[in-house]
């Protein structure tokens, strides 16, 4: 087994990473807006101002001019060139690398075929639809065998039915793929499908790495547990975690055994898998008398059924009550501001 990654990468202003990734994994790099993500991942290609290692064996790819860093890079807006047709786009690389013409054409037809759209090497851009170009944007990275794979939101912009058969067909090629990945996200499921390590960013720095069932269990920070698809809400040193599918929603006060309730006002509902997942905003002047919660979270998420949803007419503006067992809460410490335990 070759040796893993030594990440020691600083964009001046606005990321500074330390950390060590195995050879050959699927990294998942989550975090809120502005958190350093992309940067991270752009220092990594060679395309901002960067200081820093990236070691493997004795080599440090921050040494290597950026044309022969072994990168390949898919961007949010693909960026494919307009004038080329698909293969031509994915033998580009290889072309500019000496690669003989008629070589570069069949690796890019070879990798065009195994995304599923051998048949359109010839179309150009333009006559390509968003999911289509996105396998071109994928293939093109593939093409030169890199040791680095770079994905920033690669489902960026696609509908939902076309972003969910892509995962599925990139998560079958990152299992053959012989370099390592980094995959910027800001969905869960891509954290959860494609990853088995994750990089959680705030603040342009690390707070929490480790497994994505080890994040997801215990995430060490409320934007962590947000990523992950939970709710959080922070009691002084500790966290108290639970999943949408535990929050019971209903147009009156609660009844009965549970621990937990929150009232507040429907903010949205869309879709999520075969449930709706509801938002909604929490009344800050009325805390939780029976968990103690004073002005409690700013919104908590609940997953219900489509039938439920319009039985309880939860359109935006609702006012309904939410409402938490307290054998569906894990509580745990904190993290502190330098991403350690409370």
């Amino acid at each position: 087994m070759s040796g893993p990654w030594e990440l020691r990468v600083r964009v001046p202003g606005r990321v500074e990473v330390h950390s060590t990734v195995p050879h050959g994994s699927v990294v998942a790099v989550v975090g809120p807006n502005g958190a350093g993500k992309s940067s991270l991942v752009h220092a990594l290609a060679g395309l901002v101002p960067s200081e820093g290692r990236l070691v493997r064996e004795g080599t440090d790819l921050f040494a290597v001019p950026v044309q022969r860093r072994g990168v390949g890079l898919v961007f949010q807006d693909r960026r494919l060139f307009p004038h080329l047709s698909a293969v031509e786009n994915v033998a580009f690389g290889p072309r500019a690398r000496g690669v003989a013409a008629a070589e570069a054409r069949h690796a890019a037809q070879e990798l065009l075929e195994l995304l599923g759209i051998g048949d359109l090497a010839g179309r150009r851009p333009a006559e390509l639809s968003g999911g289509q170009a996105q396998r071109v944007a994928i293939a093109r990275a593939l093409v030169g065998a890199p040791e680095l794979l770079l994905l920033d939101e690669p489902f960026t912009g696609l509908d939902v039915g076309v972003a969910a058969a892509l995962r599925i067909e990139l998560g079958r090629h990152l299992t053959d793929f012989g370099g390592t990945t980094f995959l910027v996200t800001h969905d869960a499921i891509d954290a959860l499908t494609l990853a088995d390590r994750v990089i959680v960013l705030d603040g342009g720095r690390v707070v929490q790495e480790g497994t994505p069932t080890e994040v997801a269990a215990r995430p060490r920070s409320e934007h962590a547990a947000r990523l992950v698809g939970l709710n959080v809400v922070p009691d002084g040193a500790t966290l108290r975690a639970f999943p949408p599918s535990a929050v019971v929603v209903s147009p009156t006060p609660p009844h009965g055994s549970a621990r937990h309730r929150w009232h507040g006002r429907v903010g949205s509902a869309a879709p999520h898998g075969d449930a709706i997942r509801v938002q909604v905003e929490i009344d800050q002047d009325a805390g939780d008398a029976r968990s103690g919660e004073a002005g409690g979270p700013a919104s908590l998420i609940a997953d219900v059924t489509p039938a439920a949803t319009r039985e309880l007419d939860l359109v935006a503006g609702r006012s309904v009550w939410l409402t938490v067992k307290e054998t569906a809460v894990t509580t745990y410490p904190a993290a502190t501001s330098d991403g350690a335990r409370a």
